[in-house]
């Protein structure tokens, strides 16, 4: 479980990682840890259309926020919870493992500027590991599961064939085990956690796991890229 950090503890935790190196391997995450993922052969063309969401879970909330809150045409990225049973969950309540519900990103999109396939392309390939059941990195337990939550049939249709390819293409050496389930029910995150890996860079579980996320979306999709951070819910 993911806490949050005294003053003293970080300064701290800094001093240790500094002592350690750790920071440097940030360096060489952010350069080895994505995967050169395709570009979906089923997706809806850009065009004109009314704004769109979906919901993403893979892993911590934080990191999977900051990464989609700097593709352009990403109006919102909003930590919350889904695809459980508990109604209102706190992070507590989740982190206990017991409410069903993932950790979970709500992306609310223009698709006059960036298609859902994009998106797909930038939740398998920088955002998490998409192989990696019931955890994502340091973080276990079904509440980091990966999932694709669809809010349309044409989303359903798309993520499925996206995922076909990319087991097919064998971009990675196991098989891809995220979930593709209709979307429900999104619960908002506390305010806390909203924007967290921005406004806590120096953070060592931000600085570790996920800035380089956002380094590797930088790097890997510069034409994706925006500085402006995307609002929340």
């Amino acid at each position: 479980m993911k806490r949050r950090m005294s003053g003293a503890s970080l300064v701290v935790a800094l001093a240790a990682i500094a002592a350690v190196g750790v920071f440097a391997e940030r360096v060489s995450a952010a350069t080895h840890s994505a995967v050169r993922a395709p570009a979906p052969l089923v997706d809806d063309a850009v065009a004109s259309a009314k704004i769109d969401s979906t919901v993403f879970a893979g892993g911590c909330f934080w990191g999977i926020q900051a990464v989609f809150q700097h593709v352009k045409g990403v109006i919102s990225a909003t930590s919350g919870y889904s695809g459980g049973w508990v109604a209102r969950p706190s992070y507590e309540d989740v982190s206990s493992g017991r409410t069903g519900h993932a950790e979970s990103v709500k992306v609310v999109f223009d698709p006059s500027v960036v298609s859902y396939g994009t998106l797909l392309r930038v939740f398998f390939s920088v955002a998490h590991d998409p192989t990696e059941l019931n955890r994502q990195g340091p973080d276990v337990g079904t509440q980091y599961r990966s999932i694709a939550f669809y809010t349309s049939e044409e989303q359903k249709r798309t993520v499925d064939a996206y995922i076909d390819q990319l087991n097919k293409s064998h971009v990675y050496r196991q098989p891809i085990v995220t979930q593709v389930v209709p979307f429900k029910q999104f619960w908002t995150a506390e305010d806390y956690h909203q924007n967290y890996a921005a406004e806590n860079p120096t953070n060592p579980y931000i600085a570790i796991n996920d800035a380089p996320k956002v380094d590797n979306l930088h790097r890997m999709f510069p034409q994706l890229y925006s500085e402006r951070l995307a609002a929340h819910e």
